[in-house]
């Protein structure tokens, strides 16, 4: 499920996942994948399906297949902590999808950048293009428009019956884009 929207002109489309397609640019947007964090909580001893860790990639590959874009840039918290043995499931993705990538570092992005140096990844820790702003804090910058990450926003909805759903969403106010965590194992905060 999509959803096409127009900012300062140019034409973005909204992805049920939490990616944004840059049309003008044919480039993917995504924040907050968190890559490294199943692996990190169950090496500390939290019970998780291991299954869980695949699903990221399997959102990754359906995303680059879905908009087939010519390059990609993920707004920070791409891993979650330290290295770990998805490091090497992402090397092996950054060379299946052979499409340039930069990485605007996030909080979360501790591991050496020459790491993504060595996969051909550009780390940056802001990006400007075209008058927006691509940066994984959200802030709100003069003549600038902010796609960002980082807060993982979501939606409550209540139900008659005492039901209610959190879902992630995208944010958006006159400056700036938060976008939802990609990743399938973040937490959100109701916006």
């Amino acid at each position: 499920m999509t959803l096409e929207i127009e900012i300062n002109s140019r034409a973005f489309v909204l992805h049920c996942s939490g990616a944004v397609y840059w049309v003008e640019k044919r480039m993917l947007l995504i924040s907050d994948v968190h890559l490294g964090k199943i692996s990190h909580f169950r090496k500390h001893g939290s019970a998780l399906p291991g299954g869980a860790i695949n699903k990221n990639f399997l959102k990754l590959d359906s995303a680059v297949e879905y908009f087939n874009p010519e390059s990609i840039c993920f707004l920070g918290d791409l891993f979650h902590s330290a290295i770990n043995n998805e490091f090497q499931l992402f090397s092996d993705w950054v060379t299946r999808t052979q499409l340039p990538i930069v990485l605007v570092a996030g909080n979360h992005d501790i591991i050496n950048p020459q790491k993504y140096h060595d996969l051909n990844i550009k780390v940056v820790s802001e990006w400007t293009v075209d008058g927006f702003l691509l940066t994984h804090h959200p802030e709100e910058r003069e003549g600038l428009f902010t796609f960002s990450g980082h807060i993982h926003p979501a939606v409550l909805l209540a139900g008659k019956g005492r039901q209610f759903l959190k879902l992630p969403c995208f944010f958006r106010t006159e400056q700036q884009m938060i976008f939802p965590a990609f990743g399938e194992f973040t937490g959100t905060y109701v916006m």
